[in-house]
């Protein structure tokens, strides 16, 4: 099943048993979704679901964000909120790869572009990140990276 229609019958499910934040939540990722269509130019044959899963990270990045800037302001509260919500958006990614996963990856990435040094660090990324998508954090991908090259 294609990732924005399984996004809407989870919607749909939300809706009819009653639970408005998940609905909310997904309300608000399928207006993210078709934003993001109209700006392609794509309404008419919706997106892939690589450039979904890229979207559903984004949010999932806004969200870690701001629980984080919220945690800083002394407002718990509100920082669970965010977080719940990016737990919701999570079940729409692939498994994320634990950092020793990752870490043999841009090993195995390293030595086969033959690289070394700080300044082949985006390099490194842009390599690693074409084969694992979005199942790597983009933080601590790049905190592998930056160990690994010193």
């Amino acid at each position: 099943m294609a990732l924005k229609q399984r996004i809407e019958n989870d919607l749909e499910a939300a809706l009819l048993g009653g639970n408005r934040f998940v609905s909310d939540v997904l309300r608000g990722l399928k207006a993210t979704i078709l934003n993001e269509e109209v700006a392609q130019g794509k309404r008419d044959e919706g997106l892939d679901d690589a450039t979904i899963e890229q979207l559903v990270a984004k949010e999932v990045k806004k969200r870690a964000e701001s629980a984080a800037l919220y945690e800083q302001g002394g407002r718990p509260e509100l920082a669970q909120t965010e977080q719940q919500e990016a737990e919701i958006l999570r079940q729409y990614l692939p498994k994320q790869l634990s950092e020793d996963e990752l870490k043999s990856i841009v090993e195995v990435k390293i030595a086969a572009l033959g690289v070394s040094g700080p300044a082949a660090m985006g390099q490194v990324i842009g390599a690693v990140k074409k084969e694992v998508g979005t199942a790597a954090d983009g933080a601590t991908l790049a905190k592998i990276v930056k160990e690994t090259l010193s």
